[in-house]
């Protein structure tokens, strides 16, 4: 084997000794950078459900709140009456959607306490009339009035 040769299998054997620990860095911040890209998904993923679980979810509720507050007596008629009539309907429905089922129950809370004044009290009918405005912004086919 000339010198030559010697000399470039040499080379070849030190590139290749190389060549992992050159790569290594790269593949360290590759792996490192994609890592993070994934953490990051994760992390948006993670605060709340997806959007297409989470608008089933409001879909099927809002469909609920749609049927229990078509139901009772004519709001205009007796709006005592009618918020006293939807009070367990509204406790009765469940959904994962956290913001929503905030708002049925203070739709409900709200019901209560206005048909427990016999709606005399403005504090409470104010209090029913956010909770309105809050379920017919969650859910605008749902019609809650008071």
């Amino acid at each position: 084997m000339s010198s030559i040769q010697r000399s470039a299998k040499r080379l070849r054997t030190l590139v290749s000794d190389l060549e992992p620990r050159a790569r290594s860095p790269r593949r360290g911040a590759i792996g490192a950078v994609s890592l993070l890209l994934l953490l990051a998904l994760a992390a948006c993923g993670s605060s709340s459900p997806s959007p297409t679980a989470s608008s089933a979810a409001v879909k099927q509720a809002c469909q609920q709140i749609e049927a229990v507050l078509s139901d009772g007596p004519d709001p205009s008629a007796d709006p005592v009456g009618y918020a006293q009539a939807q009070i367990l309907p509204l406790r009765q429905i469940r959904t994962s959607d956290g913001k929503l089922r905030e708002a049925i129950e203070a739709l409900a809370s709200s019901y209560r306490a206005y048909a427990s004044s016999g709606g005399a009290s403005a504090a409470t009918k104010g209090a029913a009339e956010t909770a309105i405005r809050a379920i017919n912004r969650a859910c605008p086919q749902a019609g809650a009035t008071l």
